[in-house]
Formats: C-alpha cells, sequence, structure tokens
C-alpha cells in the first residue's frame, strides 16, 4: 500500500522540485558508478564480481519490502524490470566500460536512453513529444556526438564493439523507464524486485562456474564496492531515478540522465583537477540545454 509521500499532491510546483532533487540524486550516484567501476574492472575485481556485490547485497537490504504481499502481476512486472535494468544492464555497462572509458560510458549510455525513451514512447505509446522536446533530444545528441568524438581524438580510437554494449544498455534502460509508471509498483518495491530476481538468477551461476576474484582483491577494495555497488547503486540510486520518473514522467526523468557526463566532468574537475577544453565545454553546454528542454512539462499536464 502506498504510504503518504506516494499519493498525489494538489499543487503543481513542489511534486516536480521533489522530483527533480530526486533525479538530481540519481545523476550524482551514477556518475560516480562508471569511474569506481572503472577502477575494479581494470585491476583486480571482474564484471561478474560488482555485479554479485551489486545485486546480492540489494536483495539483503530490501528483502523486508517483500515481506508484504505482493500480487502476481507485480512479481512478472519485476521480473521483466530486472531483464531491462538489473544484472544484464549492469554486466552491459560494466562490459563497455572496462572496453572503453568510464567517460565514454558516461557520455554514451546516459546521453542517449532519454532520446530512446523518447522515441520509443512515441512509436509505441503515441505519447507525441513535441517540437520543444525533440530540439531537446536533438541537443543531447549532438553533445553527445562532441563528447565521444572529442574523447576519441584525446585517447584514441574508440572500442566499436564496446559502444555498442553502452547503446544496447541505453535501449534497455529507456524501455525500462517507459514501463515503470504503468506498472503501478512503488519507486523502493520496484528496486526491490529488480534486486531479487537478479541475485536469484544471477548469484548462483556466479557461484556454480567459479566466477569470484573477490579472493584476490584487497579488502578494502571490496569494501568500498559493497558499499557503492551494494548499497547506493542498488538501493539508493534505483529508489531516488524510480522516484524521479514517478513524478516527473517516464520522459523528463529519463532527460534529467542525460546530466550524468555532466556530473563527471564537474567531478573530474573537483578531484582531479581535469578542466574541459572548449569543445568538451560546448558539449557540455549542448547537453545542459537540451536536458532543460526535454524536461520541461507539457502544457496539459498537471503534476
Amino acid at each position: 500500500m502506498p504510504s503518504h509521500r506516494d499519493l498525489p499532491r494538489p499543487e503543481s510546483g513542489s511534486p516536480r522540485l521533489r522530483g527533480f532533487l530526486w533525479a538530481g540524486l540519481a545523476v550524482a550516484i551514477f556518475a560516480g558508478w562508471l569511474v569506481v567501476t572503472r577502477f575494479s574492472v581494470t585491476r583486480t575485481l571482474n564484471v561478474w564480481d560488482l555485479t554479485a556485490l551489486r545485486y546480492g547485497i540489494g536483495a539483503i537490504l530490501l528483502a523486508p519490502v517483500l515481506l508484504r504481499r505482493l500480487p502476481p502481476r507485480a512479481w512478472r512486472n519485476g521480473f521483466v524490470f530486472a531483464a531491462l535494468w538489473g544484472a544484464p544492464f549492469a554486466i552491459l555497462v560494466a562490459f563497455g566500460v572496462q572496453m572503453t572509458t568510464a567517460g565514454r560510458a558516461a557520455a554514451v549510455t546516459p546521453t542517449l536512453m532519454p532520446v530512446f525513451a523518447g522515441l520509443l514512447g512515441w512509436g509505441l505509446l503515441r505519447e507525441q513529444p513535441g517540437r520543444i522536446r525533440l530540439a531537446g533530444y536533438g541537443a543531447i545528441a549532438a553533445g553527445l556526438c562532441g563528447l565521444v568524438l572529442t574523447a576519441g581524438s584525446a585517447q584514441g580510437s574508440p572500442s566499436l564493439f564496446g559502444l555498442g554494449l553502452l547503446v544496447l544498455a541505453a535501449v534497455m534502460w529507456a524501455s525500462y523507464t517507459l514501463i515503470l509508471r504503468r506498472s503501478g509498483l512503488t519507486p523502493i518495491q520496484s528496486a526491490a524486485l529488480i534486486c531479487f530476481w537478479s541475485a536469484v538468477i544471477f548469484v548462483p551461476v556466479y557461484i556454480g562456474l567459479g566466477l569470484s576474484h573477490l579472493r584476490h582483491a584487497p579488502a578494502a577494495e571490496i569494501a568500498i564496492q559493497s558499499f557503492y555497488q551494494g548499497v547506493l547503486m542498488s538501493t539508493v540510486a534505483l529508489i531516488s531515478f524510480n522516484r524521479g520518473v514517478a513524478l516527473l514522467g517516464a520522459s523528463a526523468g529519463a532527460a534529467m540522465i542525460a546530466l550524468v557526463p555532466v556530473a563527471a566532468s564537474l567531478l573530474a574537475i573537483v578531484f582531479l583537477r581535469e578542466i574541459p577544453d572548449m569543445a568538451e565545454g560546448i558539449s557540455i553546454a549542448l547537453i545542459v540545454g537540451g536536458v532543460l528542454l526535454a524536461a520541461r512539462a507539457p502544457r496539459q499536464q498537471a503534476r
């Protein structure tokens, strides 16, 4: 049963503000996730370790949510959610990060996701985005091209297969955002079901095939990855993103995620003293402008 926080409010401004705050929290966590993932998959831990930590710990933390009685339809929806934004998604992104860079992954998957969400909603659900939102998608795509080309000139030719994995992950993520809001599940229920199904299916395979490298990794690295993957990504980020979509709508909530490469660039400036050049700055500005246009509420919408 949804709590009082999940019930619609009479005013229109407050829910959208809360939606932007929830989506902003997800953006911050996603930006750091790509960097943290890249750190480990190029050293001791592998893609399978990070996936097991993410959903194994997440399933344990969110297990109390599933102790409440859920209808069979909720479990079926949760299985679909896990297929689209659970272990398969995390594996695709992790391999994409390993084969390219964290910067390219941040520029591709989160940036293309809102564009695919808008186009899929338009083609499958007849949700016409309107000229302003289409202009936003165009600006996001242009900014993405600028970031990829800039990264390519500075870091060498990108792996086409790695980029393909990241694009496929963006399509899966976009599909998830479209069906989430129509599922009738609360944000925390959706997150719990994604972790449950991912853990039930993936962790036995991970253990049975002996894919673990955990015994070779330093305890500090395992602790950091357990917290980031298992707590921040599988619980906090999942719930905050789902909450943002519930309050803003699929298209606007998805558009906010295009700010991940922008957040990653800001983190690099603060912590790594990596100042973007002129071309990167223009690309980031295009993405920010595109998000502002794509996240605008339709005139007929009253949320």
